[in-house]
């Protein structure tokens, strides 16, 4: 996870004779899962039962070839978790699996298959990336106390989840003023893992350059989205492309703040299928009043301050009629803390 984006997660089992005779995963530099998996079979395929998670699509060469490969070794049968969401693959090889006369099922543990491919997925079916918001908060949904200090709400535990986490999606996206305030370097330390691409909103170009995201750059990874008016502020954007900062400029909204959904899909068109939102108080009020959020983490921290600033503000929600319902998927005790997870139905 996190090392073959924008690709799915793919993976192929071959049983014969209720063994399991061949495995393969797809990944970068580790090619073809069918392919993989009948090469490694430790005897004759002829007969076997090919499983993988999701639909090969037909219209990459790979893919075309290892079910030419399941063909002419005479697999009998196909079983398949999900169908492929592209509309130039969906259902394609199925139909030309079946036309061999080989034996197809699909739709076998599929929602189980839509979970492990659910930034794949969304991201394909929508241009959109999949978008997950994480907030670590008191108990009474502070993320720092009234002078800015969260350091720190969550368990280490709970740290280095996040960390982990980081490894996993393709960019961490925090807005201007969470810079200002924690000077967070947003990369993966306390895991093994590849560090994510940065992501910062800073409509106005405002930020200096003396911040850890600038000046720990070297991977060239750090991406600022700005307003099309900052163009005019040509000193600065030069000083930022100089320091290997890639810059996507986006129209504003009706509140003059920059247009999310804008920055949302020039981001997935740069095949950032999955985005964590990180801070503060005004980016996570901003993605959840526009309903541009997948999931919810919570981190759950056992402390209470009374006073400090609240992990989301004015919904423009006056009635508990109209409050965002929303799914509860799991929760679960990390370190001391509690992490629920919440989908956007």
């Amino acid at each position: 996870i996190g090392n073959v984006s924008a690709n799915p997660l793919i993976g192929s089992l071959i049983v014969k004779n209720d063994k399991i005779i061949g495995a393969g995963f797809e990944g970068n530099g580790f090619g073809n899962s069918i392919a993989r998996a009948i090469e490694n079979a430790k005897e004759s395929v002829d007969g076997s039962s090919l499983y993988i998670n999701m639909e090969p699509c037909i219209s990459s060469v790979s893919d075309s070839e290892s079910i030419a490969e399941v063909i002419k070794r005479k697999v009998k049968r196909v079983i398949i978790g999900c169908v492929h969401p592209d509309p130039k693959c969906s259902g394609r090889a199925i139909k030309q699996l079946k036309d061999t006369g080989i034996e197809v099922k699909y739709g076998v543990l599929e929602r189980d298959c839509v979970e492990l491919n659910r930034f794949f997925l969304k991201h394909r079916s929508t241009g959109f990336p999949y978008i997950t918001v994480k907030i670590s908060q008191t108990l009474d949904g502070k993320i720092s106390d009234v002078s800015g200090n969260s350091k720190w709400i969550s368990s280490v535990e709970s740290r280095s989840y996040v960390h982990e986490l980081r490894s996993e999606y393709d960019a961490v996206l925090v807005g201007k003023g969470t810079v200002k305030k924690d000077n967070p370097g947003l990369t993966v330390r306390l895991v093994e893992g590849r560090n994510p691409k940065r992501v910062v909103l800073d409509s106005d170009l405002s930020l200096g350059m003396n911040y850890n995201l600038f000046k720990k750059n070297d991977d060239l990874n750090l991406i600022v989205i700005t307003a099309k008016e900052s163009k005019e502020k040509k000193k600065k954007v030069e000083k930022l492309l100089s320091k290997g900062v890639e810059i996507i400029f986006v129209k504003r909204n009706s509140d003059n703040k920059i247009d999310l959904k804008s920055a949302m899909k020039k981001l997935a068109a740069r095949n950032i299928i999955s985005l964590l939102i990180e801070g503060g108080s005004q980016v996570f009020t901003s993605f959840v009043h526009e309903k541009l959020f997948d999931e919810l983490l919570i981190f759950n921290c056992p402390k209470i301050l009374g006073s400090g600033v609240e992990a989301i503000s004015n919904l423009d929600i006056n009635s508990l009629r109209n409050a965002y319902q929303l799914n509860i998927k799991s929760v679960e005790k990390i370190g001391e803390d509690a992490l629920i997870r919440i989908v956007n139905r």
